[in-house]
């Protein structure tokens, strides 16, 4: 999702990311309403703008909510109809569910109240903007629009429809009698049926003008968000029965620190490593790259490994979850984990094998309730 967003604004050491479907629903828009007039275009980017706020409003509430209790949001991506925070994992971790329902509750709120407060003073000074009117939302009558935006987004917000924050709060509830990944898959079910509600209402009740838009779009991006979810805590929960022993590299080549970038590189020009350990002795000192070493020697000359090393590294236990140490490696962006029993080094992972190991590891004994009964034996 981060891939296909842009940077807009840095707001309380949050960075938001404006996803592309925002340009794209404009251009939508304002092919329908450019044969309104010359203005349509512009009013049409101003009723974009309008959105885009009511969802950052809404996306900072959360955020600021999950910062008091603990919880830092170090990014968010903003779609027509709500936003992806990226938040600190370990923490989420530990949310339980009466945290995780006033987080999600804040962002509907921050955007009721403005409605309320936008819709008070439109009604008070400016009567003429007809706030009941339909369209809520159109080019032509922004005042109207602002206002509504904010309230239509609370509101869509609450449906109980994974992963809007109606469906976290939805989830919160059904966990505290079941475990997460049940709890998620209902939820997502549910949030399934709602896409295709908003879709169908979309399509069918407003057609004739651009609010049809808004709806289909958001019932598309609420199918396409539920199955990643679902998707996403399968994954999670299978990765949480993996072992870093099941998946770990016990045949990996190491280098000393007092090797000659010379000879580790052509140490290192056959193994499939990118990335090796430097070890003295016993113990590990460093971690070097392939491309490291060739970067110091054209830089440097021909020094030793010890000079171009990098020594702060992260170790992992045999004993440990594949998704933590996948979580360390999203968060540190190291290509490299040593695997440590005792004071030994007895392995590696590196995120290209990772990934190899990961296709072609059976992962069917490790899934929850996917066991099937034992098939006997074929005989030779």
């Amino acid at each position: 999702m981060r891939r296909w967003s842009i940077p807009v604004i840095n707001i309380f050491g949050i960075r938001f990311r404006v996803h592309f479907s925002f340009p794209l629903m404009f251009s939508l828009i304002w092919m329908i309403e450019a044969g309104r007039g010359p203005q349509a275009g512009l009013r049409s980017f101003v009723l974009i703008l309008l959105v885009l706020f009511a969802v950052l409003i809404h996306e900072l509430g959360h955020a600021l909510t999950a910062a008091r209790n603990g919880i830092r949001v170090r990014s968010v991506v903003l779609l027509p109809i709500a936003g992806i925070s990226m938040l600190d994992e370990q923490a989420q971790r530990g949310l339980d569910a009466r945290r995780e329902i006033s987080i999600s509750l804040a962002g509907p709120l921050v955007n009721l109240l403005l409605a309320v407060c936008i819709g008070a003073t439109i009604l008070i000074f400016r009567p003429e903007v007809q706030l009941f009117s339909y369209p809520w939302l159109t080019p032509f009558n922004l005042p109207r629009s602002l206002a509504w935006s904010q309230f239509l987004v609370a509101l869509l917000n609450l449906l109980p429809a994974y992963p809007l924050d109606g469906g976290r709060i939805l989830r919160a509830l059904l966990a505290r009698s079941g475990d997460q990944v049940t709890a998620t898959r209902r939820a997502v079910s549910v949030g399934q049926f709602f896409s295709f509600a908003l879709f169908a209402l979309g399509g069918v009740v407003f057609i004739g003008n651009s609010n049809n838009l808004w709806l289909m779009m958001a019932g598309v991006f609420l199918f396409v968000a539920a199955q990643l979810e679902d998707r996403s805590m399968i994954l999670q929960a299978v990765l949480e029965r993996v072992r870093v022993k099941d998946v770990m590299i016990t045949d990996f080549t190491t280098l000393s620190p007092s090797d000659t970038l010379a000879d580790a590189l052509q140490r290192s020009a056959e193994p499939a490593q990118e990335e090796f350990p430097v070890v003295w002795g016993v113990d590990m000192v460093g971690v070097i790259s392939r491309q490291q070493m060739a970067q110091s020697m054209a830089q440097e000359g021909n020094g030793y490994v010890q000079s171009a090393m990098r020594r702060e590294y992260l170790v992992a236990a045999p004993q440990e979850s594949l998704a933590a140490v996948l979580r360390r490696i999203g968060r540190t962006g190291l290509a490299l984990i040593p695997v440590v029993e005792g004071d030994y080094l007895i392995g590696i992972i590196t995120f290209q094998n990772l990934m190899r190991k990961l296709s072609a590891l059976s992962i069917r004994r490790a899934a929850p309730n996917t066991s099937a009964p034992n098939a006997p034996a074929p005989q030779q």
